[in-house]
């Protein structure tokens, strides 16, 4: 059963979980950034690119610096699409799939706490 939050109780589930994002002591991520991964990770691939700089409406070298740090980070890898030279595919990695997925434990654990 999904519980229906308030407004105020949304933002203070919004305000945990970045504040225990913050101070786990790992690298924290951009808002665009985490904008990115969610959607390389929830969203079904291909993901490439220029449709992630359209679908956030931003430009390709936008979303080429958030893969940059991204990358570095080990939470995606991009390759050029051999069926279209011109694409740059992103792709998944184990270290990403299980950052998403202590996000979304997160997440949960932080919803469970809230007062209704």
């Amino acid at each position: 059963m999904v519980s229906e939050l308030r407004p105020s109780q949304a933002l203070h589930l919004w305000h945990d979980v970045v504040f225990d994002i913050v101070r786990d002591g790992e690298q924290d991520l951009t808002a665009r950034q985490m904008a990115v991964l969610l959607t390389v990770y929830l969203e079904p691939p291909p993901h490439t690119v220029r449709g992630l700089a359209g679908k956030l409406g931003v430009t390709k070298p936008v979303i080429t610096r958030a893969l940059d740090t991204m990358g570095r980070l080990g939470l995606v890898t991009r390759r050029r699409d051999e069926a279209d030279r011109r694409n740059v595919l992103v792709q998944r990695t184990l270290a990403g799939a299980l950052a998403v997925e202590r996000l979304g434990d997160l997440v949960v654990a932080r919803h469970r706490e809230l007062q209704f």
